[in-house]
């Protein structure tokens, strides 16, 4: 099921087709590493799990095979999404919703927040989330992806990152329980380079001509170019805990 919020915002949202660049990528197992991740960070008692950016949905869904009576909430911005995580998993529900707005989910409901790649509202997280509740947190660092960034245009990590998460997390009231770097490799052909620029900003800033062309030059001398994945799990709680 998905629900829309009946608001306009200000925000660029994903498109069909950098939806579709990532569910490609999803589907081929690209970023299993960093679901199983999640996966065995849950409280298999868990409730209820939102996530917040839930894109496809399928960080989620993994979340709740491995939590078997929760039910999942995917907030995104983008209708696509919002689609594609109303069909994630059957305890799943999609909200479009602006994670810089009030964020329809009632105080102290939430037993996990995820929040993958997606941008963080701390406030409203700090809200949602349950006294004994835990913020599930995936950010890349600065080795994420460094084999292709600047030929596809896609965001530099500053190497700053996770220290200003962190900083940022314990500013709003939240202690860091955890952080764990998780490292993987995969081996992507030219389409599937494309689709992993495709299916973030650089979607908004390249047309998928040039994103091909750039993922052609870069496996022109072998038919797979191997990238790494280079992230960090950060768990969160209230800091009354």
């Amino acid at each position: 099921m998905a629900l829309l919020s009946g608001r306009g915002n200000r925000h660029r949202s994903d498109t069909a087709p950098m939806v579709a660049a990532r569910r490609r990528l999803l589907d081929a197992g690209v970023f299993d590493p960093v679901a199983q991740a999640l996966a065995a960070a849950i409280d298999p008692e868990a409730a209820v799990v939102v996530d917040a950016g839930a894109g496809t949905g399928r960080y989620l869904a993994a979340v709740l095979d491995a939590a078997p009576r929760a039910v999942g909430i995917g907030l995104d911005l983008s209708k696509y999404c919002a689609r594609a995580v109303a069909r994630a998993h059957p305890r799943a529900i999609a909200v479009v919703a602006d994670l810089w707005e009030p964020i329809p989910v009632a105080d102290g409901t939430a037993d996990a927040v995820l929040s993958v790649f997606a941008p963080r509202n701390v406030a409203e997280t700090v809200r949602m989330l349950a006294p004994d509740g835990r913020w599930l947190l995936v950010t890349p660092n600065p080795g994420h992806l460094h084999e292709v960034r600047e030929p596809l245009g896609m965001l530099e990590i500053g190497a700053d990152k996770l220290d200003r998460l962190h900083a940022d997390l314990t500013a709003g009231g939240l202690q860091v329980r955890g952080s764990t770097p998780l490292t993987a490799t995969a081996l992507l052909d030219a389409e599937q380079l494309a689709d992993l620029a495709g299916m973030g900003p650089a979607g908004f800033h390249r047309t998928e001509d040039e994103l091909h062309a750039a993922a052609q030059a870069l496996t022109a001398a072998a038919e797979a170019l191997p990238v790494t994945l280079d992230v960090t799990l950060t768990v969160a709680v209230p800091a009354a805990n």
